[in-house]
C-alpha cells in the first residue's frame, strides 16, 4: 500500500473524528441549556406536577366538576386532544374555579400546527403534543425525516411568539428509535420552542426508559406516565405489553425518578392509562405518587 493511500486515510480519519468530537460538543451545550419551563428548585429536589388525559375522565358530569373532580383526586393539570373541541372560554373558567390547569394541547400528527397553537394558547396552556409523521413503505424513513422538520420550522416562529412549546413525543410510529437520534432530531431545529414531550412506558419493548431521560436531558419538557410489560409483549403481543398497571411492569421506576433528578426535570407528568369513573381516576392518582415517588 502506497504511502499516499495511507496519508489519504490518515486525513479523512482525522476530518472525521474531529467532526464527531465537534458534534458532541455541540450536543452537550444544547444539552445543558435550561428548558423554558421549569420548577425553581430552591435547594430541594425537582416537584413534578401531575396530570392526566382529558379524555380519561369517564365521570357524566359538567365541564366544571369535571375539573374539581381531579383536584380532589390529587391531579393539578390535565391535557385536552383537540378532537374534544371545547371552548376555551369555558376551558379557562372552568380551570381557573376548580384550581387545575390545562397544561397542553394533543395535536397528535395533525399537520396543521397553527391551529393547535392557537387553541393551546386560548385554554392558557404551555404546550402541543406533536407526532412526528409516521414511516411506512409508503413514506421512507429519511423523508418523513425532513419532510416533519420542515412542518415544524415553519410553526416554530408562531410558537415562538405565543409562547408554546412544540413537544415531539416518542410513539410507536416507527421513527426516532434512539435517544441519540430523537436529540439530533430536535436540536436541529435550533429553537427553545421545540423539544421532546418523553413517554416513560413507550421505550421499553426496545430499550430503557432512564437511558432515554440521561440522553435526552434538559429536551424534555414533560412526560407521559404509562406502564410496559416486557413479560405480556413476548407472550402475548406487543400491544398486550400495555395491559399492566402501573408499578407492576417492567419499568424500573426508582431508575426512572434517579434519571430524572439528574437531569433537573421538573414540571408536568400526565398519566396515559385507560380511564374510568371517580375510584378508577383515584387509584390512578395513588399509582402515580408511588411510581414518581410523590408521596415519600
Amino acid at each position: 500500500m502506497s504511502t499516499e493511500v495511507n496519508r489519504r486515510r490518515f486525513l479523512t480519519r482525522t476530518v472525521v473524528g474531529g467532526l464527531a468530537a465537534l458534534r458532541a460538543t455541540q450536543l452537550a451545550a444544547r444539552d445543558e441549556s435550561p428548558p423554558l419551563e421549569k420548577t425553581p428548585r430552591n435547594g430541594h429536589a425537582p416537584r413534578i406536577r401531575k396530570a392526566l388525559k382529558y379524555h380519561m375522565i369517564r365521570e357524566n358530569l359538567p365541564l366544571a366538576d369535571k375539573f374539581k373532580l381531579i383536584r380532589d383526586l390529587g391531579f393539578e393539570g390535565l391535557e385536552i386532544h383537540r378532537r374534544e373541541k371545547l371552548e376555551p372560554g369555558d376551558v379557562r373558567q372552568a380551570a381557573a374555579a376548580a384550581g387545575v390547569e390545562v397544561h397542553g394541547v394533543l395535536n397528535s400528527a395533525d399537520p396543521d400546527l397553527t391551529a393547535a397553537i392557537d387553541l393551546a394558547k386560548g385554554y392558557g396552556a404551555t404546550s402541543v403534543l406533536v407526532v412526528a409523521g409516521r414511516v411506512t413503505a409508503e413514506t421512507p424513513y429519511d423523508r418523513n425525516y425532513v419532510e416533519t422538520q420542515k412542518r415544524l420550522r415553519g410553526a416554530i416562529p408562531h410558537a415562538e411568539r405565543s409562547g408554546i412549546r412544540l413537544l415531539v413525543e416518542n410513539v410507536w410510529n416507527d421513527f426516532l428509535l434512539s435517544p441519540l437520534e430523537m436529540a439530533r432530531y430536535l436540536d436541529e431545529l435550533d429553537s427553545d420552542a421545540v423539544g421532546a414531550y418523553f413517554d416513560v412506558g413507550n421505550v421499553v419493548r426496545f430499550g430503557w426508559p432512564e437511558q432515554w431521560i440521561r440522553i435526552l436531558g434538559r429536551r424534555i419538557g414533560k412526560l407521559d406516565i404509562k406502564e410496559y410489560s416486557r413479560d405480556k409483549q413476548l407472550n402475548e403481543g406487543l400491544r398486550r405489553g400495555f395491559d399492566v398497571e402501573l408499578g407492576e411492569g417492567s419499568i424500573d421506576w426508582p431508575e426512572v425518578r434517579g434519571a430524572l433528578a439528574d437531569v433537573g426535570y421538573a414540571g408536568w407528568a400526565t398519566a396515559e392509562v385507560p380511564g374510568g369513573d371517580r375510584q378508577r381516576l383515584a387509584d390512578i392518582s395513588r399509582r402515580m405518587d408511588r411510581v414518581l415517588g410523590l408521596a415519600e
